[in-house]
């Protein structure tokens, strides 16, 4: 009788390390990775209908984008930007989702690493998270 786990060419192991089947684990990752597509799908569809939107309020305002009196990113005032149906709202949102979208990406595919206890990916989308976060505090504060 053979060994149930042995490796044969072209095929996938039975068994994963733990005594799991090999397939529970290319499913879950599987279901990871159609998770993190439609992440990146919704995302991108939601940055480019924001700023398209942005676009279409700044040409009926008339105000040219290259105007150097643009306001800057003010948090505070973006829910009143929106509110307002100000062009510069819904941009600067737009620009905010558009960065933010891969990185919940990397968010989203380290939680599912970690569901299926691959940690060494854990530590690398930690990792990048890391770096990440001080280049967004490194950029914020200029430094």
């Amino acid at each position: 009788m053979s060994d149930p786990r042995r490796l044969v060419p072209g095929q996938p192991p039975s068994s994963a390390p733990g005594g799991l089947p090999a397939r529970a684990g290319r499913a879950d990752g599987a279901a990871v990775e159609r998770r993190i597509g439609r992440l990146l799908e919704v995302g991108t569809l939601i940055a480019i209908g924001l700023l398209a939107v942005g676009s279409v309020l700044l040409v009926l305002s008339g105000i040219s984008p290259l105007d150097p009196e643009w306001p800057p990113l003010d948090l505070g005032e973006l829910p009143a930007d929106l509110l307002a149906l100000r062009p510069e709202g819904f941009l600067w949102l737009g620009l905010l989702v558009t960065i933010g979208t891969p990185i919940m990406r990397v968010v989203a595919a380290t939680i599912g690493f970690a569901g299926t206890g691959e940690r060494r990916m854990v530590a690398l989308g930690v990792g990048v998270l890391v770096v990440l976060g001080l280049a967004i505090v490194a950029g914020s504060t200029g430094a």
